[in-house]
């Protein structure tokens, strides 16, 4: 999960991740031009904004197979962990024409639509996370609001809710999770990899993750490197002429360090964490235990729609991604993201393989890939005092049963 908080002092206005001081009135009205046309909102009211969906068709036409109506809720009600990005298209991808926009709620709901413009018969509603909902975990929201069907839980998150609020991944959109540490090339030529930095680099993270416990954990650096209260913006990274590290995202990071942040504009080298070892599924399709037996009809139809989206996404992201930053643009909550940074984001993506086929499919997830990852967080769970389900196993978090895997990228 991305966690920022706020900054009065920011002076690098153009940073695609982090809350700037001055946040604009949620209860105003704003306009944007996108793709697909002209998008008015006034705090809750209709809107004409462009999306993935493409136009619109009877859900006759894609037959039973992408036909929702009587099977699933109207609207699918999915909660996100953070503002739109294109780390999010695929679920984007569902959104029709012509949403409704909620800049008070952040919240957007259209047609859903499956590959190829057809209607399935129901509306999706994405709601924001991050700061819309003051930096709540998206399993409190699970838990807290029985509407929503589905949300994004990455592994580590499901470990450490798995004895009180449980919840279960029904595919993982993401291949690899994006996270990195980052540092300067040129003070650190001969750095490759997080473990080849000098031992006395100070490496800056956000409080509250457990990558960085990992890393100690490992004995790929020491704890002393670590230091918390990273704050989402350049400021430090800048001012110590990239003498320190720090954590970020390989489809953001680099392209809006060497872009949009004028007092740096070079390159970044990083690893991503997945390569240490520790192999999170993040942003998982996750719901809780009870839904899946509740709404197995539903799913059996739509985990086979979100599978395809992501593909589609990957293959042409162009008018989704103009959705997601017209919406960050009308939710207006202080995140930046331009169309560049989207850009880069698919294409950095596809390369690094963020996304893409596990187990020979689009939405896969290795069965021994998570129980690694539950091996390796348990331990980190017990020190901080986190009660952790007793003999937690990978089939406590993630089940299948749903995909179809005969979608692929």
């Amino acid at each position: 999960m991305r966690k920022t908080t706020k900054a009065a002092w920011l002076a690098f206005p153009l940073v695609g991740f982090l809350l700037l001081a001055a946040c604009g009135d949620d209860s105003g009205s704003s306009s944007a031009t996108t793709a697909g046309g002209a998008a008015t909102t006034a705090g809750g009211g209709a809107a004409t904004t462009a999306a993935g969906g493409g136009a619109a068709t009877t859900a006759a036409a894609g037959g039973e197979a992408t036909s929702l109506k009587d099977v699933c809720p109207d609207p699918v009600i999915v909660q996100t962990d953070w503002n739109p990005e294109a780390e999010h298209g695929g679920l984007y991808q569902l959104v029709g024409p012509n949403p409704n926009v909620d800049t008070n709620k952040k919240a957007v709901t259209g047609e859903l639509m499956a590959s190829g413009g057809v209607d399935t018969g129901v509306k999706i509603e994405v709601r924001v996370g991050g700061p819309a909902i003051g930096f709540q975990q998206v399993t409190a929201q699970l838990y807290t609001d029985d509407s929503i069907l589905l949300g994004y839980v990455s592994n580590d998150e499901a470990v450490q809710n798995s004895a009180d609020k449980p919840t279960v991944a029904l595919m993982a959109p993401l291949k690899k999770n994006p996270q990195i540490v980052m540092w300067d090339p040129a003070t650190y030529p001969d750095a490759k990899t997080i473990g080849d930095l000098p031992k006395d680099t100070t490496i800056l993270v956000f409080d509250g993750g457990v990558f960085p416990d990992y890393l100690v954990g490992k004995g790929i650096v020491q704890q002393s490197q670590i230091e918390g209260g990273y704050d989402g913006t350049p400021a430090r990274f800048v001012a110590s002429d990239g003498k320190i590290a720090q954590q970020g995202f390989a489809s953001a990071e680099p392209y809006i360090y060497q872009n949009e942040v004028p007092e740096w504009g070079k390159p970044v080298a990083f690893q991503l964490i997945h390569d240490t070892g520790l192999e999170i599924y993040s942003q998982t399709m996750s719901t809780k235990p009870e839904n899946v037996t509740k709404y197995a009809d539903c799913f059996k139809k739509l985990i086979p729609i979100m599978q395809q989206a992501d593909v589609d996404f990957a293959k042409d992201p162009t008018a989704t991604n103009a959705l997601i930053v017209d919406l960050v643009k009308q939710y207006d909550t202080g995140w930046v993201y331009s169309a560049g940074v989207a850009q880069f984001s698919v294409e950095q993506q596809v390369k690094l393989e963020l996304v893409g086929n596990e187990d020979g499919y689009s939405g896969g997830m290795d069965e021994a890939r998570v129980q690694g990852v539950i091996d390796n967080l348990v331990p980190i769970f017990d020190a901080k005092g986190v009660k952790v389900k007793d003999g937690l196993t990978a089939k406590d978090i993630m089940d299948l049963q749903f995909v179809d895997k005969s979608i692929t990228f």
